[in-house]
């Protein structure tokens, strides 16, 4: 499964599923958005985790499973376990590393990752597309050298990777140094997706206020509320928004139960039939609020649709539009109309737009004035 194939699914309600392994990391990355470290120790039952992912069925199962923290390869077996169990339905599973086991490879002469622990590499190879982290933050942890050692193995092994890279924007000196590096090493052929530091977890406290909300007037549709989320205590969010994920108690409309408690059948219904949250992913929570609720709300998009929880007269207005055949053929337009451009189209809107073209293999970033080569 490659890169583009993964993201292109992403407008489409349930057609995804996200499960936080745990939130633990080896790693201390300035802009880790769930702030993770080595000692918190907060992850889902792993008992619990797989009772859920063999409750998929193929005629009722997520298209695509994305394993994460933390970092998720520090519980390889786990990993394992969880894909081997999906894949058995039809799933397909990802992995996205921080990549804290390559560390020193570059100082061993010749290595191009044959020292990947045994039980990481079964883990690996067990997954449809491996995607590692790299950015100027996990630099400091992981140096590229050693990450691209690792992701030559990984591909001799047959199993699809790609990058995800995190700078400040566009301009950002060190994503055009980066991605050059990218391509020369790999030749266009491993795929990256650009996103850019938002203030979440560590970074909340340095990195630049959130992007403006949309006109209240206007349908702004939220993608993001496409995917069920497991979050690391096991409870099962309708958005992936860090701040959101970490809530609790969690707003009423964006809780789609209890891995402890219910099974992929119980949340994928939830997660469809909610007239809220259709109306979330086809117009958008502001939209919603400001024609049909209390009035615009305060604060940013994320925080108008975490208010939304506790809006009657929002909830009602979703139950007379988006209830019914009616309301699942507006989900299923706004998710078909989201796609239209393909993964690129998804990642100008919800990344760093200049870099979309990369998320293809082969793909070249748009040309950006100011952007200076920083090697």
């Amino acid at each position: 499964m490659e890169l583009a194939e993964l993201v292109a699914r992403r407008p489409f309600p349930a057609a995804g599923l996200l499960l936080g392994l745990t939130r633990r990391c080896p790693l201390r990355c300035a802009h880790c958005s769930t702030g993770s470290d080595l000692l918190t120790r907060e992850e889902p039952d792993g008992g619990q985790l797989e009772r859920f992912v063999d409750s998929f069925t193929e005629e009722n199962r997520p298209d695509v499973v994305l394993l994460t923290g933390g970092e998720p390869l520090l519980l390889p077996a786990l990993a394992e376990r969880l894909s081997t169990l999906a894949r058995g339905a039809g799933s397909r599973t990802a992995l996205l590393s921080g990549m804290f086991f390559a560390r020193g490879g570059s100082r061993r002469a010749g290595w191009r990752g044959e020292t990947i622990p045994p039980a990481i590499l079964r883990a690996i190879r067990s997954l449809d597309h491996f995607s590692a982290s790299l950015d100027i933050h996990h630099e400091r942890e992981v140096p590229r050298a050693d990450v691209f050692r690792a992701l030559h193995r990984v591909r001799d092994e047959g199993v699809a990777v790609s990058l995800h890279l995190t700078g400040t924007g566009a301009s950002d000196p060190y994503l055009a140094d980066l991605t050059r590096a990218v391509q020369r090493e790999f030749g266009g052929r491993v795929p990256c997706l650009v996103n850019e530091v938002r203030p979440f977890g560590r970074a909340a406290a340095w990195a630049g206020p959130a992007r403006t909300g949309p006109d209240p007037a206007a349908a702004a549709p939220c993608s993001m509320a496409a995917w069920p989320v497991v979050a690391f205590d096991g409870r099962v969010l309708a958005c992936c928004n860090q701040d959101t994920v970490d809530r609790r108690p969690a707003p009423a409309h964006l809780d789609l139960g209890h891995i402890g408690a219910d099974d992929w059948a119980t949340v994928r219904r939830r997660a469809l039939e909610s007239p809220v949250l259709r109306m979330v992913r086809t117009v958008g929570p502001t939209h919603l609020a400001a024609r049909y609720g209390s009035g615009p709300p305060a604060g940013s998009y994320c925080d108008g649709c975490r208010a939304l929880g506790g809006d009657e007269a929002a909830a009602a207005g979703a139950r007379a539009v988006a209830g019914g055949p009616a309301g699942a053929l507006l989900d299923l337009t706004a998710a078909v109309r989201g796609s239209r451009e393909g993964a690129q189209g998804v990642v100008r809107r919800h990344g760093c737009a200049a870099y979309a073209p990369m998320v293809v293999s082969g793909g070249q970033p748009l040309p950006v004035t100011g952007a200076q080569d920083v090697r």
